[in-house]
């Protein structure tokens, strides 16, 4: 084997082996991250329909964003998140409780992941007051999972029973 093709090998299978390793971790990296992501909407779900505005804000990461029925809304801390009137805005339209219908993940990366969700809001009859369609982007920031941003839509009305 002429000199080049033995120096072409001693350079590329290194670089080969490298480059298998890298990609495992890296995938084992994102196996992480959606774990991490999923266990913060779980939290998320969980802390909402505990109604616990504390908790609720203690499992997003900031500055927060929404959007959601025709506006952007940033909270730069838990404690201004907090102080929301989320609770008894769902109320007055007879939410007692919130579903995870679906969750794929559509994007990961090891500190980020968007998570494309459908879920269904219920009212003290389990009976459906709406469904919606939403994206998280969610984030670790200081080994904290929780969602940055928010984007949500209004998708179906309750279907309603006639006498």
């Amino acid at each position: 084997m002429p000199i080049t093709q033995r120096l072409a090998l001693i350079v590329l299978i290194p670089l080969l082996l490298w480059n298998e390793a890298s990609s495992a971790q890296t995938q084992t990296e994102n196996e992480e991250a959606v774990a991490g992501a999923m266990a913060a909407l779980d939290e998320f779900m969980t802390t909402f329909n505990a109604r616990d505005s504390q908790l609720w804000a203690m499992s997003l990461n900031y500055p927060h964003v929404r959007f959601a029925s025709g506006t952007v809304t940033v909270w730069d801390s838990a404690e201004e998140f907090a102080q929301t009137d989320s609770f008894n805005r769902l109320a007055a339209i007879g939410w007692d409780h919130s579903h995870w219908l679906s969750r794929n993940v559509v994007l990961v990366s090891p500190a980020k992941v968007h998570i494309a969700t459908k879920f269904q809001r219920f009212n003290d009859k389990n009976e459906s007051i709406g469904m919606y369609e939403s994206l998280y982007i969610l984030t670790r920031v200081d080994g904290h999972w929780g969602t940055q941003a928010l984007s949500l839509i209004h998708i179906s009305e309750p279907t309603r029973r006639t006498p």
